[in-house]
């Protein structure tokens, strides 16, 4: 427990105090956000607002886990180490992103093709791996098992081993894929995406502590209930420093907002949330807790699928938070109710959680 709090303080502190150091850097050589012309017209006093601020959360991330895992004493663990993998390597697709928007002036960076080839090849190296590395109980940090609150011996391997692994980095990836999608379009306004992450992850350290507490590798307390999860405690780590990187970046990013996380920062969390699902065994119980970011993208769904259906548009603009702008909310009020929405999607998210245990 010590090393989850060492890691979410360490990566809050970074992240609190670096981010007005990577603004001033970013200010001094003009990096900043190129506004869409045809968005809410509020959105035009931010232009040349600093971008890229997820460099500032992918590295406090990294040095809160590093400090945790000095602070545990021992070496890092699978899990934890693909998981970082994952997130900074959709960050670095989203930092590609970002850089053209500034360099070329426009508010459209990696075209859609290259956007999916980059976040394919850091998905399919991430879900070939995941299902490598077996501990002295031939345990591998994921299962090809489709989960729920833990595995529902829905196994994708049911056709073999060589088929199986297709459809698991399929699988997999669609997870990586839709998920780093739904943080990147909910990432529209001042504060939004990071506070609702930073509650995200913040479940997650819940979870992770108490399936460590039930984990089927504790002999002497595992019961019939127990848990499969490979490392628990190590994605805890990660999980606690990522919400205090995102918390330490808000004090920055909330409106009006100095810095911008970019597709840097969305891909990063984003990427990293699909990976967290995969690695505790909470694929479908995802949906709940992070909740906002489903709703979010299905805004943007039912928005494109209706209007080429139809040639109408169900919302006034999308992704929804743009919708409710333009019927006249202030920014802040959007947010702040969005953020109760997110909030409550995670406390239903635990009880869902807790139920299962409680009810076996």
């Amino acid at each position: 427990m010590t090393a989850v709090l060492v890691g979410a303080a360490v990566a809050m502190l970074v992240s609190l105090l670096g981010t007005p150091l990577f603004i001033r850097f970013l200010v001094k050589r003009q990096y900043g956000q190129f506004i869409r012309q045809d968005g809410p017209t509020a959105h035009l006093t931010k232009r040349g607002t600093p971008t890229m601020g997820g460099v500032v959360i992918i590295g406090a991330t990294v040095l809160g886990y590093l400090a945790a895992t000095i602070v545990a004493g021992r070496l890092p663990r699978a899990s934890g180490l693909l998981l970082l993998f994952l997130m900074i390597g959709l960050g670095l697709v989203g930092f590609l992103d970002d850089f053209i928007k500034i360099s070329r002036q426009r508010s459209l960076g990696l075209s859609a093709r290259w956007k999916m080839v980059g976040q394919g090849v850091v998905g399919i190296a991430f879900s070939v791996l995941v299902l490598q590395f077996p501990n002295e109980n031939l345990r591998t940090p994921a299962s090809t098992q489709i989960s729920l609150l833990r595995d529902t011996g829905i196994d994708l391997a049911f056709a073999g081993v060589g088929l199986g692994l297709v459809l698991f980095v399929l699988w997999a990836n669609f997870l990586i894929t839709a998920w780093s999608n739904a943080v990147n379009l909910t990432d529209g306004l001042d504060g939004l995406a990071t506070g609702a992450s930073t509650m995200v992850y913040g479940a997650y350290v819940i979870v992770l502590i108490w399936q460590s507490n039930q984990n089927c590798q504790n002999l002497s307390t595992a019961g019939p209930r127990c848990y499969e999860v490979r490392d628990p405690r190590e994605l805890a780590i990660v999980s606690a420093a990522i919400a205090g990187a995102a918390f330490g970046f808000l004090w920055w990013n909330a409106s009006p907002a100095r810095i911008f996380m970019g597709d840097t920062g969305s891909l990063a969390l984003g990427g990293a949330l699909a990976g967290m699902t995969i690695l505790t065994r909470t694929e479908i119980l995802a949906v709940v807790i992070g909740g906002l970011f489903v709703i979010i993208v299905l805004s943007d769904i039912i928005q494109i699928g209706f209007f080429k259906m139809t040639g109408r548009r169900v919302f006034k603009m999308a992704p929804l938070h743009h919708h409710f702008e333009l019927i006249g909310w202030g920014e802040v009020t959007i947010v702040i109710r969005f953020w109760i929405i997110a909030g409550l999607f995670v406390a239903g998210g635990l009880g869902i959680f807790y139920a299962e245990w409680v009810v076996g």
